[in-house]
């Protein structure tokens, strides 16, 4: 089963450059959020992949109530 993605954060016309995926997107707006919080930056230094793992969590999250939102009208 593929993992909905969102598609191309920043679509174009070239297909074969496809970009970021929203997902991507998500994952690191989410990324730049925690590392605002001085308690998530020292805990990243010993926990990256936790915080990576979790970024994409809060990215999958998004998409899951985007897609509610699509389907509300």
């Amino acid at each position: 089963m593929t993992k909905k993605d969102g598609g191309p954060a920043f679509p174009n016309e070239y297909d074969y450059i496809p970009g970021m995926t929203l997902r991507d997107w998500f994952a690191g707006q989410a990324l730049a959020g925690l590392w605002t919080d001085d308690s998530a930056v020292a805990m990243s230094r010993s926990c990256s992949v936790v915080m990576a793992e979790d970024c994409y969590q809060m990215a999958d999250a998004m998409l899951a109530e985007r897609e509610k939102g699509d389907n509300d009208g």
